[in-house]
């Protein structure tokens, strides 16, 4: 492993990071494991640098990166995406990576979650972090023509901060940047002003924020399934919610020379095992999204390969504070104890990732606890436990859609195995993320739920939504000033030292309290055909860079 160095610039009170290195090191990446291939995904180097704060475009070689051919087509599998094909509202995985194929981010993140410059070339912080500037690419056009420029961006952040949109990335900017707090110094420079000092606040407008992508100003949220039009790689040719869809290259797209590829065609497959078959048959090139557990024992044969990257993605076990059983810490503290977590890793995750002590810091961010004791199984505080909680007997119901299955079956059989019982819910991905967000929808109201979350860059967007009084994704309907303080003063310390004390009060709060139990941070996996494909790699928020990939 290589621990990454926090390289910025400080001059009269101003911090200025260059787009070519990152605001600190949030991540220390592990190996790729032997037998996977080599690299991030496609166009996302491991190497340090690599761009030059400024540069009107990226040069790119006549020949190809990855060592393929140019030219030709890619099928990849993919499961239909719950959520409508919208930039502004999506939420999941399919959506958000089709999207990507088309539209851009003011800045991307390489596999080792470093900004990299896309369609910003450099930004800087003033007033104590409360005041961003970001430069915007020059020269860049939409796929119809029209210039980008600093206003376009602006009408695209307005557009996400008003709450008729519905946009999935209020969750991110809620207490941090609101409607009417952005404005423009020239024709090439976007200004945020934020409520409170964000030291972070670069991730929030990457594409760690996935619905942080620049549209036109006279985008209508909803239709862009109908009339994709972006700064992206692709062209959105077909789209058909049951089927798939097809892109082709842009031929207007910044990044000269790219993509490699003359187009994209993606199949959606309901069944992840008809989703594996297609694979192995041959009949796609590669999977957009990887199941550790499917992918894993295949590996190897009939040419399939499987890429895989340390990541910060959970599957978050969340149990209602607010609702029986679960009003009791004890009652909560004793399912998180009854869990055999390295079984979990084992059984569920294929081995890849790494185990969870049901907090929100991720090993690999920087500011982790390293002094707080893994949480393990032990039946006999389990019994203990639900002695304090005044409960002879244990039974709550979980509910969850298809991609957690395993890990809900792994659940009952654990905690039944100390007497909890589990009755469980399994539910549609349409259903368990339908209905009113605010009021009724499954995976934010039921009283015990499993949900998963991609991985995101910092500990704050995690923090945020989930477990701060009133976040907008708080399922558990956790509420402590401790952890709100302290989340604040978080995200306003720019020394890694207070960054770390701050993290170490939230940390031992929610390992305490288990509003949300995380017994495993996943690694993130790619599978791919390596006879059809080169290039194709896993990164750990299972974004999806074509730029460089192949046909092998």
């Amino acid at each position: 492993m290589r621990e990454l160095s926090t390289q910025s610039i400080e001059t009269a009170g101003v911090t200025a990071v260059s787009a070519e290195h990152p605001v600190r090191a949030l991540l220390t990446r592990r190996g790729l494991l032997a037998g996977t291939g080599a690299g991030g995904l496609a166009a996302l180097l491991a190497a340090c640098g690599g761009s030059t704060s400024g540069a009107g475009t990226t040069a790119s070689s006549s020949s190809s990166a990855a060592g393929g051919k140019r030219g030709g087509a890619v099928t990849l599998s993919a499961p239909p995406p719950p959520t409508s094909l919208d930039p502004v509202t999506m939420y999941d995985g399919t959506a958000i990576a089709l999207v990507q194929l088309v539209a851009d981010y003011l800045i991307w993140l390489d596999s080792d979650f470093r900004l990299q410059p896309r369609l910003a070339t450099a930004w800087s912080s003033s007033d104590g972090g409360r005041t961003w500037s970001f430069t915007i690419r020059q020269g860049v056009v939409f796929s119809d023509g029209t210039p980008l420029d600093a206003a376009t961006v602006k009408a695209s952040f307005d557009r996400l901060l008003d709450p008729a949109n519905k946009s999935s990335a209020l969750s991110a900017f809620k207490t941090v940047l609101k409607a009417g707090g952005i404005s423009l110094s020239g024709a090439d420079t976007v200004v945020f002003h934020l409520e409170r000092p964000f030291s972070d606040f670069p991730y929030l407008v990457s594409a760690g924020n996935y619905n942080a992508l620049i549209l036109k100003p006279d985008y209508q949220v909803g239709t862009f399934a109908q009339k994709a039009i972006g700064t992206g790689p692709f062209l959105l040719n077909s789209y058909d919610t049951g089927t798939g869809a097809s892109l082709t290259r842009n031929p207007k797209y910044w990044d000269s020379g790219k993509p490699y590829l003359d187009g994209v065609k993606v199949t959606f497959y309901k069944d992840r095992q008809a989703d594996l078959l297609a694979l192995q048959s041959g009949a796609v090139d590669g999977q957009i999204l990887s199941e550790a557990g499917l992918v894993g024992p295949v590996a190897g044969s009939n040419s399939i390969a499987v890429d895989k990257v340390s990541s910060t993605g959970l599957t978050a076990f969340t149990l209602r504070v607010d609702k029986p059983p679960f009003t009791k810490k004890e009652a909560r503290q004793a399912v998180a104890y009854a869990l055999d977590r390295p079984g979990v890793l084992t059984s569920v995750y294929d081995g890849v990732g790494v185990l969870g002590n049901d907090h929100l810091f991720a090993p690999s961010f920087s500011s982790a606890p390293t002094d707080l004791q893994q949480r393990a199984r032990d039946e006999a505080k389990v019994r203990t436990l639900l002695a304090a909680a005044g409960v002879d007997h244990l039974r709550f119901t979980l509910s969850f859609d298809p991609p957690n299955k395993s890990y809900a079956l792994v659940i009952q059989d654990q905690l039944k195995q100390v007497g909890i019982t589990v009755d469980l819910d399994q539910q549609t991905s349409g259903a368990f993320y339908g209905g009113d967000q605010n009021t009724d929808t499954p995976w934010l109201f039921t009283t015990a739920n499993l949900v998963g979350w991609a991985g995101r860059p910092t500990a704050s967007q995690f923090i945020i939504p989930m477990v701060k009084s009133q976040g907008v994704w708080n399922g558990s309907k956790y509420a402590n000033p401790i952890v709100d303080a302290a989340a604040a003063a978080y995200d306003a310390a720019t020394d890694p030292a207070e960054r770390k004390k701050q993290a170490e009060i939230i940390a031992q709060a929610l390992n305490e309290d288990v509003p949300v139990i995380v017994s495993v941070w996943n690694g993130a996996v790619r599978a791919y055909r390596s006879d059809r494909v080169k290039g194709l790699r896993a990164h750990p928020s299972a974004f999806l860079d074509l730029t460089t990939v192949t046909r092998a």
